[in-house]
């Protein structure tokens, strides 16, 4: 109601009621409650009444904090990804922007224009610690502005490091933010992670993105190459479109052969990777390691087991 009384310079009862898909006297109890809550609303009566806002009223701005306005810019981009409608997701969008502080909005603007997603497995990263959101925000505008950064880094040994990137975007995958651009530090496009940014200061120097660069898919080579303890090859009896829908790129990398598909892939555990394959559904065969097999022997016994209880 407030919303088309603020588009409206006075709207009728009954219009308000068909637009709002409510009775008259719904209305009336709208307008006593925005009363309530110190939005003048002047109810007028006769032929040519209606409701409208007192002259002059304007919405004191949305007071968010940063850590606020990102979540919840973050949590409608992400309720889009899911399948919430569009429509909805950006009139709600537009609508918190609208109403925040200058300065804040263009920040998280810059966050909207940047950000990417991975199609990362349901539950992923709930471990994963929160990154400071000023950092987020500034990488986001730097990423929108080809401003150079400079950066403090802590890498997973607790080692302090300064260096210069040129962020090409921001990427949120499995519960974790990642920032991507070219490292002055080493000269090559690296990919950090975001919750280990201690300070990012923005310069003057700015830069041009390569073409082609997709920080999404730099994201997803980067994390396949960081080294496990265990390399695994399976030979998947089934089509490559099959195994496709339900092993994400994130996961392994899938190729056609003939009889089947062959899944390469890293794994921390081997225990869990058979569990893995079980739950696939697709016969298959382990290439490597062979000390695989045995995880899938011991799983098996266990299933047989509780399907005796």
């Amino acid at each position: 109601m407030l919303e088309l009384l603020q588009a409206n310079h006075r709207m009728r009862g009954g219009e308000l009621a068909r637009r709002l898909g409510v009775d008259e006297r719904t209305v009336r109890r709208y307008a006593a409650r925005l009363e309530d809550l110190g939005v003048p609303v002047v109810a007028e009566r006769g032929r040519h009444g209606g409701y409208r806002l007192m002259p002059g009223y304007k919405l004191p701005p949305l007071m968010l904090t940063d850590d606020e306005a990102t979540a919840v810019v973050l949590g409608l981009l992400a309720g889009r990804r899911i399948g919430l409608p569009a429509q909805a997701t950006e009139s709600a969008l537009a609508k918190v922007q609208r109403v925040l502080p200058t300065a804040l909005r263009d920040r998280v603007q810059a966050l909207r224009d940047t950000l990417g997603f991975t199609a990362s497995a349901p539950g992923a990263g709930r471990d994963a610690a929160a990154p400071d959101t000023g950092a987020v925000l500034t990488l986001a505008a730097a990423a929108r502005e080809r401003r150079r950064v400079r950066l403090r880094y802590r890498s997973w040994r607790d080692a302090e490091t300064e260096r210069d990137l040129d962020p090409y975007g921001l990427v949120f995958h499995s519960g974790r933010w990642y920032v991507t651009g070219h490292d002055h530090r080493s000269g090559e496009i690296r990919t950090f992670r975001v919750d280990r940014v201690i300070s990012a200061e923005p310069g003057t120097a700015r830069y041009e993105i390569p073409g082609g660069v997709d920080p999404v898919q730099h994201v997803i080579r980067s994390l396949a190459r960081v080294p496990y303890a265990h390399e695994v090859e399976v030979l998947l009896e089934t089509t490559l479109a099959e195994a496709r829908r339900r092993i994400p790129a994130t996961t392994a990398s899938l190729t056609e052969e003939d009889g089947g598909v062959v899944m390469n892939a890293r794994a921390e555990r081997l225990d869990g990777m058979a569990r893995m394959l079980a739950g696939l559904g697709f016969p298959f065969v382990v290439r490597r390691p062979a000390e695989l097999r045995g995880h899938v022997l011991d799983l098996a016994r266990t299933l047989q087991e509780q399907a005796g209880r």
